[in-house]
């Protein structure tokens, strides 16, 4: 069993920063691609960011040049720095990872309003 647990989201004005985190823990290994999805209000849960265990990314058009996907495969840990914000990243932000299977979080909020 693996269990993600996110942190860092919360509420910031626009053209702010702020970062996410998120541990793995459990029976884990070997962690593959770890990435970030969100779900904005009212709509499907769309994917952010993602980085492999070698550390190569990939990003969302909407987020190209503002976030920020990083890992820690020591500590098993994901990281998502965002800059820039808009009030179109408002949403659930969940982490994901692939270790045999897909693996989620339960999310932290991210709201971008003044």
């Amino acid at each position: 069993q693996v269990q993600l647990v996110e942190s860092g989201g919360g509420l910031v004005q626009p053209g702010g920063s702020l970062s996410l985190s998120c541990a793995a823990s459990g029976s884990i290994s070997s962690i593959g691609a770890m990435g970030w999805y969100r779900q904005p209000p009212g709509k499907k849960r769309e994917f952010v960011a993602s980085i492999t265990s070698g550390g190569s990314t990939n990003y969302a058009d909407s987020v190209k040049g503002r976030f920020t996907v990083s890992r820690d495969n020591a500590k098993n840990s994901l990281y998502l720095q965002m800059n820039s914000l808009k009030a179109e990243d408002t949403g659930v932000y969940y982490c994901w990872l692939y270790a045999g299977s897909n693996y989620w979080g339960h999310g932290t909020q991210v709201t971008v309003s003044s």
